[in-house]
């Protein structure tokens, strides 16, 4: 897979998933970037399952300022179906407010399970 664009899936999962606050247009796009059934492992929880990863995406969104969103903050790293992208997460024009990595598997070229690490906040 050494043509397979993992920064273009990356960039898509960020925004059209992880920054999507409609669900219809993120179900969407989560059908057609992810496996069947895929796994979200994040600090504090596993979720299974499309819908699920659609839902709690959901939460997190609501709890955050309607222009937040998550961008890819560095290199987009990937060999033999796996790759690691650095994001950050704040208002669209303003500073991050999180960041962290993402390590994710890929099966058929579509994510079969991503593990959230989010970077300690510095005080």
């Amino acid at each position: 897979m050494s043509d397979f664009d993992y920064k273009q899936l990356m960039q898509s999962n960020l925004s059209a998933v992880f920054s999507e606050r409609e669900p219809a247009f993120r179900i969407r796009a989560i059908e057609k970037l992810y496996v069947a059934d895929p796994t979200l492992y994040e600090p504090i929880e596993i979720v299974r399952g499309r819908q699920a990863i659609s839902d709690t995406v959901g939460r997190l969104l609501a709890s955050l300022p309607p222009d937040f969103a998550f961008t890819v903050a560095g290199p987009v790293v990937g060999h033999h179906n796996m790759c690691c992208v650095q994001w950050r997460g704040g208002p669209q024009s303003g500073s991050a407010t999180i960041s962290g990595s993402d390590v994710v598997q890929i099966e058929d070229g579509k994510i079969e399970s991503i593990y959230v690490f989010i970077d300690p906040t510095l005080r």
